[in-house]
């Protein structure tokens, strides 16, 4: 299946007509636009539609991709890790077309004002349904980080995404942040809630004291006389990446000889079609893929890539088509399969944006949204002023939302130094638009989001740096446990990615004068892995910044963007994973 240029770009679903970009090609106000993204030609007779990393938001928003995505090792300048110009200079993409606008941070806050929000359950239902009008029995598989990342999943225990994902179509699904909920809330959402509709799947999670499996590892679904197995693979590092005591009686890991062993199982049992549900991370999917064979594709999620055209990865019995669809509810993957009695012919990708613009929303799961918002929509609504400008999140060190955060844990803490976790979700926030309690909760929302305050040495926050650091730049992927860089207010720093590990960080200082090792520093955060169960909800984080917040406003209403505080780099001047 060796695929041509021309092949490649087809398969970018935000679309070429005629190899030109579709902002050139017709009007995006046209009628035919809806069209000329998402009529896609069925090829095959098996289909799986994709969705990965909503984390809970049902409504349209805005998701300002990374300026800042470094690849190190094999994994510099190639895809995920190649960001702006040079992302749209790859796919011979034009800038200002919807494909620029969705896939880089390229202009975003004016591309935002003319193409629209992205996602939204109600719209991406209509999307699904119009899909699989001409692909009977194609299912839809969700990645995982779907029941939390909103007010009202935390404030629902996740049954509101749970009921929004039945509604939506959900066949088969596989976890991640879903686990911060606590192991027996898990348990008994999917023991009555998702019983008889959804497929829960992780073949990587065991009990801890007999190795029993705690999910199904799989399950077999037939499309069009085609047995096809879905294996399941949860986010291999739940433990470390959160609080142990969440899920105390729970194993993970990657697995790679169980998940072999899944896999001659499910074909022994006549599986034509192999797909892994993937919540590993683009990176170690991809080295994942290279060292077990059998498996036709991988669809992964984790790191909120939005890969625009698949990878193929070479094994022992041949190649393995691995994706990733980003986060959001922006985009929907599809996969098309080609089967006939020898086997798997042929495989068809697209990455198709999710323009709310675009796409009507479907009524009955409109209805549902609004009856689940309905009991929290005044507190959701509360605003605390205006944006002045642009709030995002994403990129491997810094975004002005969690700028934001970090000033408000320096001034209500009374602290000279803070560190935020480096998330990956959390929706943009456009100039002028308000920054309410929903926006607020979406940057928040976990079950362990109480404020800290700690007492560190120079070498001590040094040490954190250099593990996050580590976690995040390591050129094993298997060594890459979780998000982006851990957000550093009040001080500044250099990173040298390419370094080696316990040598990335120099240079620690606070207020231009380098930090003293052994001096003690007053340190505020948020999010603590560390923090005993029994304190949790007692201070939550969102009511600091909120308190903060309420003493911030400039005339009309207006809230200052802070300018991200990000480190001095080194070493990464010809990497195409970052721009200024």
């Amino acid at each position: 299946m060796n695929l041509s240029r021309r092949e490649w770009l087809s398969m970018l679903g935000a679309g070429c007509v005629a190899q030109m970009p579709l902002a050139q090609a017709l009007q995006w106000e046209d009628s035919k636009a809806f069209s000329a993204f998402y009529d896609i030609k069925r090829l095959g007779q098996v289909s799986f539609l994709h969705m990965t990393d909503c984390h809970a938001q049902l409504m349209p928003n805005y998701f300002r991709e990374p300026s800042i995505n470094l690849g190190v090792g094999a994994s510099a300048n190639q895809f995920p890790h190649v960001v702006g110009k040079s992302l749209l200079k790859k796919l011979g993409v034009s800038a200002g077309t919807p494909e620029a606008y969705a896939l880089t941070h390229l202009n975003f806050s004016s591309a935002a004002k003319r193409y629209g929000a992205s996602g939204g359950f109600a719209h991406l239902m209509t999307l699904i349904q119009y899909l699989k009008a001409s692909r009977p029995g194609a299912l839809l598989l969700d990645g995982g980080d779907s029941w939390q990342g909103s007010a009202t999943a935390l404030w629902t225990r996740g049954q509101d995404m749970v009921q929004a994902c039945q509604r939506l179509g959900v066949d088969v699904m596989t976890g991640h942040w879903e686990f911060t909920l606590g192991a027996q809330r898990v348990e008994e959402l999917i023991q009555t809630s998702l019983k008889g509709r959804v497929d829960f799947v992780a073949h990587n999670v065991k009990t801890t004291d007999f190795e029993d499996p705690v999910f199904k590892p799989y399950v077999l679904k037939e499309q069009n006389g085609v047995l096809c197995a879905v294996i399941g693979q949860a986010f291999p590092y739940t433990p470390i990446a959160h609080p142990k005591y969440l899920v105390p009686d729970w194993t993970f890991g990657i697995q790679e000889r169980a998940l072999q062993e899944v896999i001659d199982e499910v074909r022994s049992k006549g599986a034509k079609v192999v797909i892994l549900l993937s919540h590993n991370g683009l990176d170690v999917d991809l080295k994942l893929a290279s060292r077990v064979s059998g498996i036709h594709a991988i669809l992964g999620g984790h790191t909120h890539d939005a890969l625009p055209q698949p990878l193929w990865v070479k094994n022992r019995l041949g190649q393995t088509l691995v994706t990733n669809a980003g986060c959001n509810g922006k985009f929907l993957g599809l996969l098309d399969v080609e089967v006939n009695p020898s086997g798997v012919q042929n495989m068809s990708y697209r990455l198709l944006p999710v323009f709310s613009n675009l796409i009507q929303p479907e009524p009955q799961m409109q209805g549902l949204i609004q009856e689940i918002r309905a009991p929290y929509l005044q507190d959701l609504q509360t605003s605390f002023g205006v944006s002045e400008g642009l709030l995002y999140r994403r990129g491997n060190f810094n975004g002005s939302a969690d700028q934001l955060i970090l000033n408000a844990l320096m001034q209500e803490l009374d602290a000279p130094i803070a560190l935020s976790p480096g998330f990956r979700w959390g929706s943009s926030l456009l100039p002028g638009q308000s920054i309410t309690r929903e926006w607020l909760m979406g940057m928040m929302a976990t079950t362990y989001s109480n404020h800290t305050l700690s007492y560190l040495k120079g070498s001590e926050i040094k040490a954190i740096l250099e593990d996050v650091a580590d976690n995040l730049f390591n050129p094993d992927p298997y060594y890459q446990q979780g998000g982006d860089m851990v957000r550093v207010g009040g001080m500044g720093y250099t990173c040298e990615p390419n370094g080696r590990r316990g040598q990335r960080i120099q240079n620690l200082r606070i207020k231009g004068t380098l930090m003293d090792p052994s001096k003690v520093y007053k340190v505020a955060g948020w999010a603590s892995v560390n923090e005993a169960q029994e304190t949790q909800g007692q201070r939550p984080v969102w009511g600091l910044v909120e308190k903060y917040l309420s003493g911030q406003s400039l005339p009309q209403g207006q809230i200052k963007t802070p300018k991200p505080q990000l480190p001095e780099l080194r070493g990464v001047q010809s990497n195409q994973g970052w721009t200024l």
